[in-house]
């Protein structure tokens, strides 16, 4: 089968970063579908695995989120029959989803939103798992709470993550959502999907949100720039408020929160799937409801680019893009040149 991998971590711009090859068809294991994949969807851990994981010589295929069609399943499969139409994230620890067929267990997949292409699903699973788990999993907030009120800070709001967060937010709960966005495009785009008040992340945060939030902030989605920000989510969260952090970085000082009794939260997508969680197939369940609300229009997806058919070129593109940090949504390509 066709895929699009890499042997050396190598910067984006050198031809080698990423390459077309021939590699075999995948079997499935008992619990696994079988996937004709129509589309790939771009994130951050794809060019940090590029850059981080050196597989020394051996093709490793990148993506982590896709929308395909099933072409075969396990022996214990139930979930899923040949011919469904399906989107999902994968699982960090096997190999990902750039070629044409993959192999995925059937308890992280669901079955597509149907009222978007495979590109529209594409850009959804993996945004999708850390927004849902993040807000009402890590946060504790009911996923139908209308009458909940509260201030919700969403950084990067126009990001792939935080646009879902703020929808979810929007459309579930009664919290304001302020998000954050430096620029005109990503702050209207981050009002798009939902946010009441949008404040600049390229200035000091506390006083802008002593201006739209006066009396504070309880919660707070933090998808980029945690340990820089801490000091200022210490200030303007309320006694007892929450944090929970997706992005990278090294140590952090969390005794800043100790007198206010703020907790603080990870959310890692991959957590289930990586350690083997009895309760793997959350995944689908939330997937399922996702796709749902999709396809009753309180979802939309956050797909803004497609790059075209899946090839190495194609992807250094992506990865290029991804890379600047300035994407707005997500990047998907589709299909593989005929």
């Amino acid at each position: 089968m066709r895929a699009v991998a890499y042997r050396a971590s190598l910067p984006v711009e050198h031809p080698d970063s990423l390459q077309d090859v021939e590699l075999p068809v995948p079997q499935p294991a008992p619990r696994d579908l079988l996937v004709r994949v129509e589309a790939v969807a771009l994130n951050p851990v794809d060019h940090k695995v590029r850059q981080n994981v050196d597989p020394r010589g051996e093709w490793k295929v990148l993506g982590w989120d896709a929308a395909g069609t099933v072409v075969a399943v396990g022996d214990e499969v139930t979930l899923f029959e040949v011919g469904d139409e399906v989107y999902y994230a994968g699982a960090i620890d096997r190999p990902g989803a750039d070629a044409e067929y993959h192999a995925v267990d059937e308890r992280i997949v669901g079955h597509r939103p149907r009222s978007v292409s495979f590109a529209g699903a594409a850009a959804l699973p993996l945004t999708a798992l850390t927004a849902w788990e993040g807000l009402f999993e890590r946060l504790g907030q009911a996923a139908v709470a209308p009458d909940r009120t509260g201030t919700l800070l969403v950084t990067a709001a126009a990001g792939g993550v935080g646009a879902v967060v703020t929808q979810l937010a929007r459309a579930l709960t009664g919290l304001t959502v302020i998000g954050t966005a430096s620029r005109p495009e990503s702050a209207e785009f981050a009002r798009r999907m939902g946010a009441h008040h949008i404040v600049d992340h390229h200035r000091p945060l506390a006083g802008q949100l002593a201006e739209v939030a006066p009396d504070g902030v309880d919660l707070v989605f933090s998808t980029a720039g945690t340990d820089r920000n801490l000091p200022a989510y210490a200030e303007v969260l309320k006694p007892f408020g929450a944090i929970v952090a997706i992005d990278d970085f090294g140590a952090l000082d969390i005794g800043v929160l100790k007198s206010k009794s703020i907790s603080f939260h990870w959310e890692f997508m991959y957590t289930r799937s990586l350690h083997r969680t009895p309760d793997q197939d959350t995944q689908h369940r939330i997937l399922e409801r996702v796709a749902r609300l999709v396809d009753d229009g309180v979802l939309t997806s956050t797909a803004t680019n497609d790059l075209g058919p899946i090839t190495a070129a194609g992807l250094r593109e992506a990865h290029r893009r991804q890379e600047s940090g300035t994407t707005i949504g997500k990047t998907t390509l589709t299909g593989f040149p005929r």
